[in-house]
């Protein structure tokens, strides 16, 4: 019995290897930057009346409005507004101040949701170094691991000191004074959500209803209303500075990373890590992963009016640089891999280039060249940070360290 395990074990490694090889590689995709199409970009800085926007204010108070009713009604979706009040208290289930070798104090917070209609649990981990002076910055990272699970004990192999089991590097951000934050995606909605009939749909459904309506939220704004709400747990924790929180995430997380910033402005900061589209990818290039795409292995990480635009982007009147220009003036970190195709790291950066119009008009610094820098080259000193890596679709720990570096120069440096 435990030979059969662990064959099916090792078969089912190898077919989702070969899934993920068919996805990257499907022939009916565009790889070769030659064989893009032509595409124009929806302007940043013209409203929706057509009036040339020229002033911050007239971005803040007009131009990002409508970018971001647009991103809620046509991408991702709207937050609906419940029958019932939903009330949201917090509770710190256990605390360890011994962790990893007594580097940090392990919080487990539970965060209940509930109306009426039902409740649900979210269980956020809080990691504060002991040694820094409170209250410190965090990094808030959107995760793929259960909260619950043994990725989240402190690795104690001789070669992983100051690592967690799933490999993430908690001993750099101690030693560099971060608290670290873990929200796990699933606890308010499954990875690829089918039914909606469970986790924190029926808080929000009016009386009848099963299904978010079109204009709905998706998964990936249910995921970005979690990390919300573990803001509103950091605001009452003395020992996190919750005006110097970095949200961060890779993948299909990384999409939800950029929607978590746009839709708070309480995060200091944004990192996405290969996010592809969804993300930081522009859509019009229609390279790597598609809408098409997604909405057919995903249907309902975007909401369904977004459905609609399936080989019609160019019928979208956003693309993705519009999302990172949402977030300004906060600063904004993209991260692309060279064989990531999937994530598209050509239109990667030319969202993030394309979106730097805007910090220049808040007065930051945004990107100045439309090339994109040399794989390795971290850009760090702009408030539109970017690297890409040679390498595949992972956080290495070059990435690690350039957002560390990029988060150090933001929310440490004396302005």
């Amino acid at each position: 019995m435990k030979k059969l395990t662990v064959c099916l074990t090792v078969l089912l490694l190898c077919s989702t290897l070969m899934a993920r090889e068919r996805k990257e590689h499907d022939s009916d995709v565009i790889y070769d930057e030659d064989k893009i199409p032509h595409y124009d970009l929806p302007p940043l800085l013209v409203t929706a009346e057509g009036k040339d926007v020229t002033t911050p204010e007239e971005w803040q108070n007009i131009r990002r409005p409508q970018i971001m009713a647009l991103f809620s009604n046509l991408i991702y979706g709207c937050v609906p507004k419940p029958d019932s009040p939903v009330k949201v208290d917090f509770e710190i289930r256990k605390t360890d101040p011994e962790f990893m070798q007594g580097k940090a104090t392990r919080k487990d917070v539970q965060i209940r949701l509930s109306n009426k209609n039902c409740k649900v649990d979210m269980l956020s981990l809080v990691f504060v170094p002991n040694d820094a002076t409170k209250p410190v910055p965090a990094f808030m990272k959107h995760s793929f691991d259960n909260t619950q699970s043994r990725g989240f004990e402190a690795d104690t192999g001789p070669f992983q000191q100051g690592f967690l089991r799933n490999g993430w590097p908690l001993g750099e951000f101690f030693k560099r004074g971060y608290a670290f934050v873990a929200v796990y995606q699933g606890d308010l909605v499954e990875h690829n959500e089918v039914e909606f009939l469970h986790r924190i749909y029926p808080l929000f459904y009016g009386k009848g209803q099963s299904f978010p309506k079109a204009h709905e939220w998706g998964v990936l704004t249910t995921v970005a209303w979690g990390a919300m709400r573990a803001m509103d747990y950091l605001e009452t924790d003395d020992d996190i500075d919750h005006k110097r929180v970095a949200i961060m995430g890779h993948s299909k997380m990384g999409k939800a990373t950029l929607w978590t910033a746009a839709l708070d402005e309480r995060f200091a900061m944004a990192i996405s890590a290969q996010s592809g589209c969804a993300g930081a990818a522009l859509w019009r290039r229609r390279s790597g992963e598609t809408l098409e795409k997604m909405v057919t292995r995903f249907p309902y990480w975007l909401c369904r009016n977004a459905w609609k635009f399936v080989g019609r982007e160019d019928d979208l009147p956003v693309d993705q640089h519009m999302l990172l220009a949402c977030i300004a003036p906060r600063p904004v970190y993209v991260h692309s891999g060279v064989q990531d195709t999937w994530a598209d790291a050509r239109g990667e950066y030319l969202s993030a280039y394309h979106a730097s119009e805007v910090y220049r008009l808040l007065g930051k610094k945004g990107l100045t060249s439309e090339k994109s820098p040399p794989a390795g080259k971290a850009i760090i000193k702009s408030d539109v940070g970017y690297h890409v890596r040679k390498g595949g679709h992972s956080i290495e720990k070059f990435d690690w360290l350039s957002f560390m570096d990029f988060a150090d120069y933001h929310l440490k440096k004396k302005k």
